[in-house]
Protein backbone atom coordinates (compact mmCIF):
# COMPACT_ATOMS: atom_id res chain seq x y z
CA UNK A 1 0.00 0.00 0.00
CA UNK A 2 1.27 3.74 -0.64
CA UNK A 3 -0.06 7.15 -0.69
CA UNK A 4 1.02 9.09 -3.64
CA UNK A 5 0.16 12.07 -5.61
CA UNK A 6 -2.15 11.33 -8.01
CA UNK A 7 -1.67 11.70 -11.88
CA UNK A 8 -3.80 12.20 -14.99
CA UNK A 9 -3.71 8.42 -15.19
CA UNK A 10 -5.83 7.86 -11.85
CA UNK A 11 -8.42 10.24 -13.05
CA UNK A 12 -11.16 7.39 -14.59
CA UNK A 13 -10.37 5.73 -10.90
CA UNK A 14 -11.36 9.07 -8.99
CA UNK A 15 -14.11 9.13 -11.12
CA UNK A 16 -15.52 6.22 -9.79
CA UNK A 17 -14.90 6.10 -6.27
CA UNK A 18 -16.38 9.53 -5.85
CA UNK A 19 -19.44 8.84 -7.57
CA UNK A 20 -20.24 6.11 -5.75
CA UNK A 21 -19.86 8.00 -2.47
CA UNK A 22 -22.48 11.07 -4.43
CA UNK A 23 -25.28 8.54 -5.37
CA UNK A 24 -24.74 7.85 -1.53
CA UNK A 25 -25.20 11.54 -1.00
CA UNK A 26 -21.90 11.52 1.12
CA UNK A 27 -20.30 13.43 -1.57
CA UNK A 28 -20.76 16.09 -3.80
CA UNK A 29 -20.50 14.91 -7.51
CA UNK A 30 -17.38 15.96 -9.23
CA UNK A 31 -17.19 15.77 -12.94
CA UNK A 32 -14.35 14.07 -14.76
CA UNK A 33 -13.47 17.39 -16.32
CA UNK A 34 -13.11 18.92 -12.60
CA UNK A 35 -11.01 16.20 -11.43
CA UNK A 36 -8.62 16.63 -14.50
CA UNK A 37 -8.81 20.64 -13.70
CA UNK A 38 -7.75 20.10 -9.65
CA UNK A 39 -5.57 16.90 -10.24
CA UNK A 40 -3.04 18.48 -8.39
CA UNK A 41 -4.75 19.03 -5.25
CA UNK A 42 -5.19 14.86 -5.71
CA UNK A 43 -3.93 12.12 -3.22
CA UNK A 44 -4.25 8.21 -3.91
CA UNK A 45 -3.91 4.68 -2.19
CA UNK A 46 -2.95 2.62 -4.25
CA UNK A 47 -2.85 -1.69 -2.95
CA UNK A 48 -1.09 -3.89 -5.30
CA UNK A 49 -1.56 -1.50 -8.46
CA UNK A 50 -4.98 -0.85 -7.89
CA UNK A 51 -6.44 3.00 -6.61
CA UNK A 52 -8.42 2.15 -3.47
CA UNK A 53 -8.40 5.24 -1.63
CA UNK A 54 -8.65 8.84 -2.78
CA UNK A 55 -8.78 12.55 -0.84
CA UNK A 56 -7.71 15.85 -2.44
CA UNK A 57 -6.26 19.32 0.32
CA UNK A 58 -7.80 22.08 -1.29
CA UNK A 59 -6.63 25.92 -0.66
CA UNK A 60 -9.07 28.63 0.68
CA UNK A 61 -7.05 30.87 1.62
CA UNK A 62 -3.44 31.53 3.35
CA UNK A 63 -4.88 30.66 6.38
CA UNK A 64 -7.22 27.63 5.51
CA UNK A 65 -7.22 24.40 3.48
CA UNK A 66 -10.30 21.89 3.00
CA UNK A 67 -9.76 18.29 2.73
CA UNK A 68 -12.32 16.66 0.64
CA UNK A 69 -13.58 14.04 -1.96
CA UNK A 70 -11.86 11.89 0.65
CA UNK A 71 -13.37 8.18 -0.33
CA UNK A 72 -12.28 4.20 0.28
CA UNK A 73 -13.17 1.39 -2.34
CA UNK A 74 -15.81 -0.97 -0.12
CA UNK A 75 -13.21 -3.65 -0.73
CA UNK A 76 -10.38 -1.80 1.63
CA UNK A 77 -12.77 -0.05 4.26
CA UNK A 78 -11.30 -1.21 7.84
CA UNK A 79 -7.88 -1.13 7.25
CA UNK A 80 -7.08 2.36 8.47
CA UNK A 81 -6.47 3.63 4.83
CA UNK A 82 -8.92 6.55 5.45
CA UNK A 83 -7.01 7.67 8.73
CA UNK A 84 -3.82 7.24 6.75
CA UNK A 85 -5.21 9.32 4.03
CA UNK A 86 -6.32 12.08 6.81
CA UNK A 87 -2.97 12.57 8.52
CA UNK A 88 -1.02 12.38 4.86
CA UNK A 89 -3.06 15.77 3.43
CA UNK A 90 -2.93 17.54 6.83
CA UNK A 91 0.83 16.84 6.56
CA UNK A 92 0.88 18.73 3.39
CA UNK A 93 -1.05 21.62 4.81
CA UNK A 94 1.26 21.61 7.53
CA UNK A 95 4.15 21.52 4.86
CA UNK A 96 2.79 24.63 3.02
CA UNK A 97 2.06 26.36 6.54
CA UNK A 98 -1.52 26.68 6.44
CA UNK A 99 -2.53 27.11 10.23
CA UNK A 100 -6.25 25.58 10.03
CA UNK A 101 -7.63 22.12 7.80
CA UNK A 102 -11.35 22.11 7.31
CA UNK A 103 -13.65 18.94 6.95
CA UNK A 104 -17.54 19.27 5.86
CA UNK A 105 -18.67 16.24 6.63
CA UNK A 106 -21.36 13.56 7.62
CA UNK A 107 -18.35 11.51 9.57
CA UNK A 108 -18.01 13.66 12.93
CA UNK A 109 -16.74 10.32 15.03
CA UNK A 110 -13.94 9.31 12.44
CA UNK A 111 -12.84 13.09 12.26
CA UNK A 112 -13.13 13.77 15.68
CA UNK A 113 -10.72 10.71 16.41
CA UNK A 114 -8.23 12.60 13.66
CA UNK A 115 -8.18 15.36 15.91
CA UNK A 116 -11.14 17.58 14.51
CA UNK A 117 -12.84 19.82 16.77
CA UNK A 118 -16.52 20.75 15.19
CA UNK A 119 -17.24 24.48 14.40
CA UNK A 120 -19.94 26.52 13.59
CA UNK A 121 -20.13 26.73 9.85
CA UNK A 122 -21.16 30.76 10.23
CA UNK A 123 -17.17 31.17 11.33
CA UNK A 124 -16.00 29.79 7.94
CA UNK A 125 -14.69 31.65 4.72
CA UNK A 126 -17.11 32.63 2.15
CA UNK A 127 -15.29 30.83 -0.19
CA UNK A 128 -15.52 27.25 0.87
CA UNK A 129 -19.47 27.95 -0.53
CA UNK A 130 -19.03 28.52 -3.80
CA UNK A 131 -18.91 24.27 -4.34
CA UNK A 132 -21.89 24.29 -2.34
CA UNK A 133 -23.66 25.52 -5.69
CA UNK A 134 -23.52 22.04 -7.13
CA UNK A 135 -24.54 20.35 -4.58
CA UNK A 136 -28.45 18.85 -4.42
CA UNK A 137 -28.82 19.94 -0.68
CA UNK A 138 -28.04 23.42 -1.11
CA UNK A 139 -29.13 26.07 -0.11
CA UNK A 140 -30.01 23.55 3.55
CA UNK A 141 -26.47 21.67 4.16
CA UNK A 142 -26.79 19.24 7.15
CA UNK A 143 -22.59 18.56 6.71
CA UNK A 144 -20.96 19.18 9.82
CA UNK A 145 -18.08 21.44 9.75
CA UNK A 146 -14.66 20.27 11.73
CA UNK A 147 -11.70 21.85 11.98
CA UNK A 148 -8.18 21.00 13.06
CA UNK A 149 -5.32 23.44 13.55
CA UNK A 150 -1.61 22.21 12.09
CA UNK A 151 0.26 24.29 14.82
CA UNK A 152 2.82 25.52 12.15
CA UNK A 153 5.13 28.23 13.65
CA UNK A 154 8.05 28.96 11.62
CA UNK A 155 9.48 26.41 9.41
CA UNK A 156 8.52 22.87 9.11
CA UNK A 157 11.61 20.70 9.60
CA UNK A 158 11.42 18.67 6.08
CA UNK A 159 8.39 19.46 3.73
CA UNK A 160 10.20 17.87 1.18
CA UNK A 161 8.97 14.44 1.76
CA UNK A 162 5.74 15.28 0.32
CA UNK A 163 7.27 16.80 -2.74
CA UNK A 164 10.98 17.36 -4.12
CA UNK A 165 12.08 20.06 -6.05
CA UNK A 166 11.48 20.67 -9.91
CA UNK A 167 14.86 21.82 -10.46
CA UNK A 168 17.51 22.28 -8.01
CA UNK A 169 21.17 22.81 -8.74
CA UNK A 170 24.77 21.77 -6.70
CA UNK A 171 26.36 25.28 -5.48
Amino acid sequence: MMIRKATILDVDDITTLLRDYAQQGLLLVRSRQSICENILSFYVIEEDGVVVGVGALHILGDDLAEIRSLAIAESAQGRGYGRLLVDALFAKAQALQIPRVLSLTYQEIFFARCGFTVVEKSSLHQKIWKDCINCKKFPVCDEIAMIRNTNVSGKVADPLWIEPPLYQTSS
